[in-house]
Formats: structure tokens, sequence, C-alpha cells
């Protein structure tokens, strides 16, 4: 926290493990140039914002360039990513990594020059033969200035159910509010319907008393 990515490294040739070493230290190759070579704040941006780290892969990521402090663009083969988070709730939180506005991640990024970049993401533009077009729009992204949380809202609460299709109870009422509305429509459309046979009957019986009186009349 407060400081660049330390790394402990074994160097074999002399059985030794040697440890706080900055991203600057390493190579991917014998062959550097050294005029070539950046220095530590070029390779990493930011330092660290906890104690804590996570390693992830990020799939379908992998040729990428990083514009750096010196507004020149570096290409290379992105690796994996180091993100910091605070787990431990016991001690107190000093630092930004679980502040949202404030987070940054380290993408690890082995350049084609031989060193290895830890760049976040607005730093970076990714490549990918097969979805990205070779002319890429210009981001005019805003960066995130919030905690973004879902159960912050007083009024949502399932807190007095134990179903397993929980429903608020407003949520609760407004079901039974379309039920008593279904269950008037279908009194309607049963009333409905039987008034109508009804009537049918009642013009049956009607029709049948005048044929019968017109019989008793020929007899």
């Amino acid at each position: 926290m407060g400081k660049a990515l330390y790394f402990e490294t074994l160097l074999t040739d002399y059985g030794a493990l040697y440890d706080k070493l900055p991203l600057s230290a390493f190579v991917s190759r014998t062959d550097v140039n050294q005029n070539e070579l950046l220095p530590l704040d070029v390779l990493q941006l930011w330092d660290c914002f906890d104690y804590d780290i996570t390693v992830i892969k990020k799939p379908l990521l992998s040729r990428c360039e990083y514009f750096g402090k010196d507004k020149k663009m570096y290409a290379g083969e992105y690796l994996f990513t180091l993100d910091n988070c605070h787990r431990d709730q016991n001690i107190l939180n000093q630092n930004f990594s679980e502040h949202d506005p404030e987070h940054k991640s380290f993408n690890i990024i082995e350049l084609d020059n031989g060193q290895f970049a830890a760049q976040p993401n607005n730093r970076i533009i990714w490549r990918d033969s097969s979805l990205t077009p070779e002319n890429l729009l210009q981001p005019d992204f805003k960066v995130c200035t919030q905690n973004y949380a879902v159960e912050t809202e007083p009024k949502w609460s399932v807190g007095h159910t134990d179903e397993w299709q929980y429903k608020t109870e407003e949520e609760e009422l407004d079901i039974l509010k379309d039920d008593y509305v279904q269950f008037e429509n279908n009194y309607k459309e049963n009333l409905a319907d039987y008034t109508r046979v009804r009537e049918d009957n009642e013009r049956y019986r009607h029709r049948k008393k005048i044929i019968r009186k017109r019989k008793n009349k020929e007899v």
C-alpha cells in the first residue's frame, strides 16, 4: 500500500531468494536493448492500494498497447491481472481498494521491448482480429464516481416471508388485486352467460306456449 508492486524472486544461479524487486527489475529475454528500457514510473502508473492482492486471468484478451505517462504508446502481450482488495474487515481500511472511484487494476503486459508493465484499464487499447475493427472509436467514457449497491433501498424488503418465490408486501398486495380483478371479470362473464341462457330459455318457453295455444285452437 502506497508502494509499487514488489516481487520476490528465486535467483537459481545463486540459490538466493531475493525480495522487494520492482517490475522494472525484470525482463522476458536476455537480448534486450538497455537504451530502450523504460523507467519504473512508465511501466507502472499507480502504487498499490492494499496489502491484499488477487490474481485474475481475463479470457480472450491478448494483444494490446498502453499509453504511458511519457505520452508514448507501448505494445505487448497481456499476461494476467493483479487486483487489490481489502478482505479482512477486522483490519481498519485506510486505502482505496474498496472505493470504486479510486480503485484501479494492474494489467500485467509483456512488452515487445522485453520488459513488463502494470497498467490500468483506461490506459490500454486491446486488439483482437475477430472482435475489434481496424479503426477503433475514440473512448469518451467518464470515470466511475460512486460505489454502486442494490440493497440500500429501505422500502424494498422481503424479511416478512419465508416463501421460496418471495415477494414484497406491496407485490403480494398487487397480486391479490389482480386476482380480485380477474375474479370480478370472470364473475361478470359468467353472469352474462347465465343471463343469456336464462333469456334464451324464457324465449323458448314463450314460443312453446304460443305453439301450444295455436294447436289447441285448431283442435
